[in-house]
């Protein structure tokens, strides 16, 4: 674990880590980790070989705890150095009785739990009494004290922002369809105007035209009546 620890830092100084993957390493119990990641966030320790939680450190900020997949049977009031806790992932351990968890009460913000596949999930009212014991608990099991299941907010979240994008980029186009079709029109208008005032003005030529060649008619009757003997 100690080697896993330190290719996982990357040269960074444990005070600035703020997530932790060390699944897969195995080890018995907890070694290398210390206080100085005290500004740890979220740990994973998936399908270690945990047995025990002893020399779990003093964690102060972190809420996202992965347990899952070990051996571990007791010690759980060994997290309690992690009083901001929200998040805890304790399925497929060999937790076997509701006393083992009993320590989890004293985790005020903790909001989900996931225990399955623990023989303690196979005591009469499990859920009724969990729920029971950690008042804050929101979602246990991935299922709330009504039996409906857990949203996913993130995704949840993601999607309403592409929704919201969509519609942005929806009503842009609009807009711009809209501005597109007003400068059409007003093109369309200019046009028209021309048209209509080049109209009048050549009706106006027509008439002037038809004028003159009517005076013309007229003064070449007067003249022929002039010339012809009575």
């Amino acid at each position: 674990m100690e080697k896993r620890i330190e290719l996982e830092k990357r040269g960074r100084n444990p005070a600035d880590i703020k997530e932790l993957n060390l699944d897969n390493c195995r080890s018995t119990s907890i070694i290398g980790l210390t206080d100085e990641f005290c500004n740890l966030e979220s740990l994973s320790l998936i399908n270690v070989g945990l047995t025990s939680l002893k020399g779990f450190p003093k964690l102060p900020n972190l809420k996202k705890l992965e347990l899952s997949d070990n051996r571990i049977n007791n010690g759980i009031n060994l997290l309690e150095t992690s009083p901001k806790l929200t998040h805890l992932n304790l399925s497929g351990n060999r937790l076997k009785d509701l006393t083992t968890l009993e320590p989890l009460k004293n985790f005020r913000n903790l909001k989900n739990l996931d225990l399955f596949n623990n023989e303690a999930t196979t005591v009469d009212n499990y859920r009724e009494k969990i729920f029971k014991l950690i008042p804050s608990l929101k979602y246990l099991d991935g299922f709330d004290a009504e039996d409906c299941e857990a949203e996913d907010s993130d995704a949840e979240e993601e999607v309403n922002g592409n929704e919201d994008d969509s519609e942005e980029e929806g009503t842009s186009d609009e807009d711009d369809e809209l501005q597109e079709s007003v400068g059409l029109d007003a093109v369309y208008s200019e046009n028209l105007d021309e048209l209509s005032d080049e109209g009048d003005y050549e009706v106006g030529e027509e008439e002037e035209e038809e004028d003159g060649i009517e005076e013309e008619e007229d003064e070449d009757a007067a003249e022929d009546d002039a010339q012809s003997p009575d």
